[in-house]
């Protein structure tokens, strides 16, 4: 019997001593699982923060190309009338200097008349 008893000792003894070993590898294990999870808590504040700044962003970056684009329909608009300006005033010019050749040509014109009569 005291074979028996020896054996289940020994038994015994690997018994306790793998399910401290199991113990300890659990305590490890769980320990990574907490540093991992709170890693994760982090990495979700994170990401919470970067989402919200990053609907800020977006909106602010909508509202600026909105302006933007406001201000090309004005510069269009306002080159669009310059444009019309200097066209309308190339014409006036135009039209000025036929008038003003005219009126010389006409008054050359009585110069000449007038000279005639005196002669």
């Amino acid at each position: 019997m005291s074979q028996h008893g020896a054996a289940l000792q020994t038994y015994n003894q690997e018994l306790v001593k793998y399910l401290e070993d199991m113990k300890q590898r659990r305590a490890e294990l769980q320990k990574q699982i907490d540093l991992q999870e709170e890693d994760k808590i982090t990495l979700e504040k994170e990401i919470e923060k970067m989402s919200t700044k990053l609907i800020r962003i977006t909106d602010c970056l909508g509202k600026r190309i909105s302006v933007r684009n406001e201000y090309d329909k004005t510069i269009t608009e306002t080159e669009a009338a310059y444009t019309k300006i200097l066209e309308s005033s190339q014409l006036l010019l135009n039209m000025l200097k036929r008038e003003a050749s005219v009126l010389h040509e006409t008054l050359i014109k009585v110069n000449i008349d007038q000279q005639h009569r005196r002669q």
